[in-house]
């Protein structure tokens, strides 16, 4: 007697000869989806985290510059019956040596009136205090600072003054653009002295 014939069970059955060319197609796809998507994921190398360089890679920082010099520090040589008072100061690199210096507008303190100022260069030696090295602006000279800077190793100032003792010493009448540069070891001015009428 005939049996039916029964089928085998599936995990039996070797398939491996039935894979089609169109599942290959399929793999490769999803597996360049995947590659490509990675790609997308990747940081930006503009933000990303540099990485540490080895320890032997690392070099010195660079030593910080020295602070100006501190005009409130130095004892100036002013004729002053009292103290004497720091106007306007401004600091930069003067003689191209690394280290700013310090050019301050001083006074004689005064009660009342407008007190003429001198104009000093202050410098930081290695060792010891600030200390004045030279004088741009002599206070017998009348005039008074109304703007100071440093600019690319030159000190520019504005200074005011009076045509004659009869002007009131509130309103000064003559203005002067003076500058003032280190050539060849000392101060020069470059702008001529002669003042304008305000």
């Amino acid at each position: 007697m005939q049996h039916p014939a029964v089928p085998e069970p599936a995990h039996t059955v070797d398939r491996s000869w039935a894979t089609r060319p169109v599942h290959w197609v399929a793999t490769a796809a999803a597996l360049a989806a995947v590659v490509a998507a990675s790609g997308f994921l990747q940081p930006d190398p503009a933000t990303a985290a540099p990485t540490d360089p080895k320890p032997e890679s690392r070099s010195a920082p660079a030593p910080a510059a020295a602070p100006a010099p501190d005009p409130a520090a130095v004892a100036y040589p002013l004729d002053c019956p009292a103290d004497s008072v720091v106007a306007k100061k401004a600091t930069g690199d003067l003689d191209g040596d690394g280290n700013p210096e310090t050019v301050a507008a001083v006074h004689c303190e005064a009660g009342s009136g407008t007190p003429p100022h001198a104009l000093y260069v202050i410098t930081r030696p290695r060792e010891g205090k600030p200390r004045v090295v030279a004088t741009l602006l002599d206070a017998k000279e009348g005039r008074t600072v109304s703007a100071l800077a440093v600019r690319r190793g030159a000190v520019t100032a504005t200074l005011l003054g009076y045509s004659s003792i009869d002007v009131p010493r509130y309103r000064p009448d003559l203005r002067d653009e003076a500058k003032w540069q280190w050539k060849n070891g000392a101060f020069t001015r470059s702008t001529p002295g002669a003042a304008r009428g305000v």
